[in-house]
């Protein structure tokens, strides 16, 4: 099943000239979300985690199937002021600005394996600031996964793990 076919393209989201890559139209199609998640299952797998981190918010609707699938708990990266109970944070630098992003302080235990998962890479900041928030909760973080990977904008470079999607668009 090509998996881009159920990918749609909305021109000019959330800003003129940008294309948002819409993953509604992939959850709403019950064979191919089954198969986006049997790939990223035979993906992660092999990393042996134990618990999968999703980044909000799209990639909650990754992890959190993804981590039944396999048998694994879940835990959320959100934005400031989200979770309740003692939290953990990282600040990160965007293109114009910064960032937060938080986890529960008692979500890992030490040496935990942590797969970091989203929906889309794009620059990198976020995914690399995930990978460093598990990493200062004492995670062990040996890659990260998402379904689209925009390869024209760098991102992967900017993560020190090994990190596969399952669609790549090119510009």
């Amino acid at each position: 099943m090509d998996l881009r076919e159920h990918i749609r393209g909305i021109p000019d989201f959330p800003k003129p000239g940008i294309l948002f890559y819409d993953i509604s139209t992939l959850l709403r199609h019950g064979p191919a979300w089954r198969a986006a998640m049997a790939r990223l299952a035979a993906i992660v797998r092999p990393h042996r985690p134990d618990l999968l981190a999703g980044i909000e918010s799209r990639g909650f609707l990754v992890a959190a199937p993804l981590a039944l699938e396999l048998g694994l708990g879940f835990i959320m990266l959100r934005k400031p002021n989200k979770l309740p109970g003692l939290t953990i944070g990282l600040n990160y630098a965007l293109e114009y600005g910064t960032d937060r992003i938080e986890m529960q302080a008692d979500a890992v235990q030490k040496g935990q394996r942590v797969v970091l998962l989203d929906d889309l890479l794009a620059t990198g900041g976020t995914m690399a600031a995930g990978i460093n928030l598990l990493r200062q909760a004492g995670a062990v973080v040996p890659a990260a996964a998402s379904l689209i990977e925009l390869t024209f904008l760098g991102g992967r470079s900017r993560l020190d793990v090994p990190f596969e999607a399952l669609i790549a668009y090119e510009s």
